[in-house]
C-alpha cells in the first residue's frame, strides 16, 4: 500500500512537472538560470532586510511581510512573462521571443543581485560586470538578428 501510494504521488508530481515546464517551453538552462536568479535575488532581499536592516522597500527598512509578498509576486508575474513570450512563439512560429524575455530578465535580476551585494558592502567583480554587459547585448542581439 505505501509502494502504491509512493508510485502515485511521484507520478503525480512528475505529471503536473511536466505539464508547468511545457508552459514555459521546457525545462532548460535558460528557465533554471532565471529561477536560480530570482532565488538568490529574493534571499539575499530577505538578508539585507531582516539582519542589516537596509531594506528600500520597507518604510523602516527592516522586514516586512507585506514587501515579502509584494516580491514574490513581482518574480510569479516575471514567469507569466516567459509563458507569454513562448506562447507568443507558437503563435508566430518563432523561437528567440522567450529567449530574449527569459534573458532580459536574468539581467535584471542579475542587476538587482549586485544592488543587493553592493548594499551589503560586497566589492563587484569586474567579470560580474562584464557578464551584465554581454548578457544584455546578447538578449538584444538575439532580439535585432530575428525581427
Amino acid at each position: 500500500m505505501i509502494n502504491h501510494a509512493r508510485t502515485l504521488f511521484i507520478t503525480a508530481t512528475g505529471t503536473i512537472g511536466g505539464i508547468i515546464a511545457s508552459f514555459f517551453g521546457g525545462w532548460d538552462n535558460d528557465i533554471i538560470t532565471l529561477v536560480i536568479f530570482m532565488v538568490i535575488d529574493y534571499i539575499m532581499g530577505v538578508i539585507i532586510a531582516a539582519f542589516l536592516g537596509k531594506s528600500a522597500k520597507s518604510e523602516n527598512g527592516a522586514l516586512s511581510s507585506k514587501a515579502g509578498w509584494i516580491g514574490l509576486c513581482r518574480k510569479c508575474v516575471t514567469l507569466l512573462f516567459v509563458i507569454i513570450a513562448h506562447r507568443l512563439d507558437i503563435l508566430i512560429g518563432t523561437e528567440y521571443i522567450r529567449n530574449a524575455v527569459v534573458i532580459g530578465f536574468c539581467v535584471s535580476e542579475l542587476v538587482s543581485i549586485t544592488e543587493n551585494a553592493g548594499i551589503m558592502g560586497l566589492p563587484l567583480p569586474s567579470a560580474v560586470t562584464r557578464a551584465i554587459d554581454i548578457l544584455k547585448n546578447k538578449g538584444e542581439d538575439k532580439f535585432e538578428q530575428n525581427k
